[in-house]
């Protein structure tokens, strides 16, 4: 792989990755309500859930999603729900349960970086994604593992950089307003951003 091909990549990862979607959308909504303490578990939660997908693509998975309508539905509806889920519990939770001067428990911050590894994981077009897309800047003619890897860990990194970007942001306007009504409204614009998104996913076909 040239140097010049990497930045291609980088430039490509770029545009895509700073698209909200729906795991950004979850980013910004978690963050809204939790403030900056929740970012790095996220993070955590989007990262390992980007690198599951991407080693389920690379194992052939992505293929047989692009193949079988069946398959991709399903995980394509378990991953709605799951994200309509995340927004009416957060639409119903309690805006003062997670005040600024309480302790971000650690069984919280476990909890958050699952939500954020199942949302990602379960999004079909995340494995569908990877293996259509790594393969674009993988030269056959050189050994492939290498440029994989490469490849790999840098979008992981551009992936973290760019949930944490939007989850440290989300988490500074949240810490701007400490009003409980006005808290309690941005849950509930966050639950009903994360229930679109469940609702977009569910819609959404094939490419």
């Amino acid at each position: 792989m040239t140097f010049h091909v990497w930045i291609a990549f980088l430039f490509a990862a770029g545009i895509v990755l700073i698209m909200p979607g729906p795991v950004i959308i979850s980013v910004v909504s978690h963050s809204l309500a939790h403030g900056r303490r929740a970012v790095i578990p996220m993070v955590a939660g989007v990262t390992l859930g980007d690198l599951t997908a991407m080693s389920v693509s690379l194992l052939g998975l992505g293929t047989i999603l692009s193949a079988s309508a069946t398959l991709f539905s399903i995980l394509k509806f378990i991953g709605a729900l799951y994200l309509i889920f995340l927004g009416v519990k957060l639409w119903l939770s309690d805006p003062g349960a997670g005040h600024l001067d309480t302790a971000f428990e650690m069984r919280s911050k476990r909890s958050l970086a699952c939500k954020l590894f199942f949302t990602t994981t379960l999004n079909p077009k995340t494995i569908a994604f990877f293996v259509a897309f790594l393969p674009q800047f993988v030269n056959p003619a050189a050994p492939v593992r290498p440029q994989l890897l490469i490849l790999g860990t840098t979008f992981l990194v551009m992936s973290a950089i760019n949930s944490g970007s939007y989850g440290f942001f989300a988490g500074r306007l949240r810490e701007k307003m400490q009003s409980r009504s006005v808290r309690q409204w941005i849950n509930r614009c966050g639950g009903t951003a994360l229930i679109g998104a469940g609702v977009l996913t569910a819609t959404m076909r094939r490419s």
